[in-house]
Parts: C-alpha cells; sequence; structure tokens
C-alpha cells in the first residue's frame, strides 16, 4: 500500500454503524475506518459541519441513501479534503413535495411511538424482492433503528426534507467517484445513480444484480470489491478522473 487512505462512512436514515459491518473489515487495510454520527442536527449543514470537524484532514469518503446526501454537502463545504468519493444507493435531486408528505406522516407516527411498525411496513420496499423474508435483515433494519432513535430519526427527516438540490455542483465535483446501485432499487431508482455518475466527470457507475436499497447486506461480497476498487484508484492531484 502506498499510501494510506482514512475513510470516512456515513449511514443512511435511521441506519447506524451496523449497516457497514459487512465491508469495514476489507476497508481497513487502506486506513482506519469511522463511521459518522449524523443523528445530533437537524440540518444538512449542521450535520456536515460537525462531521467535518470530526473527521481526519483529507479522507475518502462514501456515503449510503441519506449519508449520500451528506456527502453531497461535504462536497460543496469542503471538497479539497476528499480524496475519494463513493455514492451508494442515493440521489442528487432534491424532495418531492409528495416525498415530503410522506416523510411528515412518518415522523408523526414515530411521534406516536409507531417508528417500528412503520420501518416494518417499508422493509419490502428497503430490499430486492428475493429479501422480503430474510430474517437477518429485517433485524438488522430495526436494530438500526433502535439505535438511532424517534428523537434522532425526527432531525433526520428534518434535514432530508430541506437538503438542497445537488444536481447543479455534480460537474464540480474532481475527485474519483463511485455511483454504486442495486438494479432494484425501490426506494432510490437507480435511475437517479445513472443521473449522478453522468453528472461527475470520469465517475464509475456499479449496478448491483439482485439487489435493492441496502447494498452492504444484501450484496456484500459484491459491494466490498466495488469499494476496494474504488479505494485503490490512485488520486491525481488537481486533475479530473478519466
Amino acid at each position: 500500500m502506498d499510501q494510506t487512505i482514512p475513510v470516512v462512512l456515513i449511514p443512511g436514515l435511521a441506519s447506524s454503524a451496523r449497516i457497514y459491518a459487512p465491508v469495514i473489515p476489507a476497508l481497513w487495510r487502506f486506513g482506519p475506518v469511522m463511521v459518522a454520527n449524523h443523528i445530533r442536527d437537524d440540518s444538512m449543514s449542521a450535520i456536515t459541519a460537525r462531521v467535518l470537524c470530526e473527521a481526519p484532514p483529507r479522507f475518502a469518503l462514501a456515503g449510503h441513501s441519506m449519508g449520500g446526501y451528506i456527502a453531497l454537502e461535504i462536497m460543496r463545504q469542503a471538497p479539497e479534503r476528499v480524496m475519494k468519493l463513493a455514492l451508494i444507493n442515493t440521489q442528487a435531486r432534491p424532495d418531492t413535495p409528495e416525498a415530503t408528505a410522506r416523510r411528515r406522516a412518518l415522523m408523526e407516527r414515530a411521534k406516536r411511538g409507531e417508528l417500528r411498525a412503520a420501518r416494518e411496513e417499508m422493509f419490502p420496499e428497503l430490499v430486492h424482492p428475493s429479501r422480503r423474508d430474510d430474517a437477518a435483515i429485517r433485524q438488522l433494519v430495526h436494530a438500526q433503528g433502535d439505535d438511532v432513535g424517534v428523537d434522532a430519526y425526527i432531525r433526520q427527516q428534518t434535514a432530508i426534507i430541506a437538503r438542497v438540490d445537488s444536481r447543479p455542483t455534480l460537474a464540480t465535483i474532481r475527485c474519483p467517484t463511485l455511483v454504486l446501485t442495486g438494479d432494484q432499487d425501490n426506494t432510490i431508482p437507480n435511475a437517479f445513480s445513472k443521473e449522478m455518475a453522468e453528472g461527475i466527470a470520469g465517475a464509475k457507475l456499479v449496478v448491483l444484480a439482485n439487489c435493492g436499497h441496502l447494498p452492504q447486506p444484501e450484496q456484500p461480497e459484491a459491494t466490498t470489491r466495488a469499494l476496494v476498487e474504488w479505494l485503490g484508484t490512485p488520486v491525481v492531484s488537481g486533475a479530473r478522473t478519466a
């Protein structure tokens, strides 16, 4: 290994460090791995500022779902600190009115003590159709919801609702970038991943077969291979990748 690369991983909504457990061992050989704590603030700018305060001076950055929204905000606030970028099952678009209305309804359910029930109802949307009866992944989803808790979940949804449109700034991203998605992501359609890959010069798009919105537990080996290849991509200072 010619260069140590610290890695910062950001989970998604109602998600914790558990989501990255299948891939962290393989990433550790590149450098120290940090899973960001994204549950303490209620705006993308504040979450990002805190992540940057706690992160190494320079690092490779991977964000899953909501973590991708935060990663794109980091690319606006401190692009010089990001050596490499991975956007996992996420999008650059802002919320639609319909999505915002759904989020607000979920927030009200969470306040009534129904977060677990809501997550259970949403589970079929989170995974590939072949995994709708996967008890281990279902338990992972609920364990992460417990890790985050109701108050933090509401903060996260508040931040997501107010996020900006990141599409206009995709062209400013200059580091080696991986865009990874599943072939049947029913939460964030992979068309939005393709849109991001087309908007970032030199970005590599990877679409995992038989995979929904949770590639780390659904396709751990394929996800790990993609991330290891991404981390092994040479960094050319001040130049776009080709």
